[in-house]
């Protein structure tokens, strides 16, 4: 899957994980989507590198990898900046 399809994904995956993961975030709503996006990125990398194949087209599971690494993105990005 192309890097626009990442973005894409993020996009949307940002958006899940504030709903998913309600909070006052530090830095807002953007910053929340732009974690979603690297969060995508990131659990395309990760599922790849464990063994789960890789990640192609707009899918089910696709969509379930980047919103699992937005929220672990999130997550860590919480504790960093103390919210």
């Amino acid at each position: 899957m192309g890097i626009i399809s990442w973005i894409v994904f993020g996009l949307i995956a940002g958006v899940l994980a504030k709903i998913i993961m309600p909070g006052k975030d530090p830095g807002g709503f953007i910053v929340t989507i732009l974690i979603g996006i690297a969060g995508a990125m990131i659990g395309g990398l990760i599922s790849t590198s464990l063994g789960y194949g890789d990640v192609n087209g707009f899918d089910l599971g696709s969509l379930g990898i980047a919103i699992g690494g937005a929220l672990l993105l999130l997550f860590g990005y919480r504790k960093l900046k103390g919210a």
